[in-house]
């Protein structure tokens, strides 16, 4: 069966969506009624629906959100109120509307959760948290949540044409998370607040590990620990630089940097930093 995603697409790509019957009216949704203020009920369910399609070819997504969400009114149990439901889903985030775009793709999951376009709105569910976490300073919590939604989508669908780019996302989305906690350690380490810095850079050694913020995050707690005098700490942090990212500009400054003050890059004391060295060394870490 043609997933409803591909069918909106094909809608999208026709030119001649002229031939909607008395639905092709101009002039914008209103909730109950069709252009020229005829009620909505005098249509079929195919009509509607039609017209939903035509709005979004028009470029108006939140007049086919409207069409949409009336095929699922009047006719809550046809076979074009199922679809209807997930074209709402998408025309809400074509409108970027992504809090009724969620709405709408959770719905369909619990209305239909073996349904093949099941994992299209679990997919259009995850991006209603992605989309909005372009901007690095923005709260984390939908970088979170979209994480959780992309997770869902790998391991519930596997098979499905909408894993992969779940997993491309994802890494794109924990890297996300692990530039914001280097924002705030910068900011710290440019104002001396060292033992801060240290907490975030940490985080991102530990916890981001494989994302491609590491290498910094080490050069950083090497500046960090020489400036608070911790030396042991800082060839440790230099060590796992040089056995990881030698190649990194990040090793070049970190090594330049210890060099220059009579240190090796070489594991000192028992700190969590020379754990994650033996992890490295024994291969266990990244």
């Amino acid at each position: 069966m043609k997933s409803a995603f591909a069918a909106g697409c094909l809608a999208l790509a026709l030119s001649g969506c002229g031939a909607l019957g008395n639905l092709t009216g101009g002039g914008g949704a209103e909730a109950g009624l069709g252009p020229g203020g005829q009620p909505l009920e005098n249509f079929s369910a195919d009509q509607i629906f039609e017209r939903g399609e035509f709005e979004l070819d028009r470029n108006r997504p939140d007049d086919a959100a409207t069409y949409f969400a009336e095929v699922e009114r009047l006719y809550p149990y046809s076979d074009l109120a199922k679809r209807a439901l997930i074209m709402q889903a998408f025309a809400f985030h074509q409108d970027r509307d992504y809090e009724n775009s969620r709405s709408a793709a959770q719905r369909y999951i619990d209305f239909y959760p073996l349904d093949d376009d099941a994992a299209y709105a679990q997919y259009l569910l995850a991006l209603s948290y992605y989309d909005q976490i372009e901007d690095v300073g923005r709260d984390q919590g939908l970088t979170f949540q979209a994480l959780q939604s992309l997770r869902t989508v790998i391991e519930r669908y596997p098979e499905s044409e909408y894993a992969r780019s779940s997993i491309l996302k994802f890494d794109l989305a924990f890297d996300h998370l692990a530039a914001k906690e280097m924002e705030i350690g910068r900011y710290y380490l440019k104002r001396q607040h060292y033992a801060a810095a240290v907490n975030r850079f940490r985080v991102v050694v530990e916890d981001f590990q494989t994302t491609t913020h590491t290498p910094e995050a080490l050069h950083r707690l090497v500046e960090a620990y020489l400036s608070l005098g911790l030396t042991d700490e800082a060839q440790t942090a230099g060590a796992i630089l040089g056995h990881n990212y030698r190649s990194t500009e990040w090793y070049e400054d970190s090594f330049a940097l210890l060099t220059g003050q009579g240190l090796e890059l070489r594991p000192r004391g028992d700190s969590w930093l020379a754990r994650i060295y033996r992890q490295t060394v024994k291969g266990e870490w990244l």
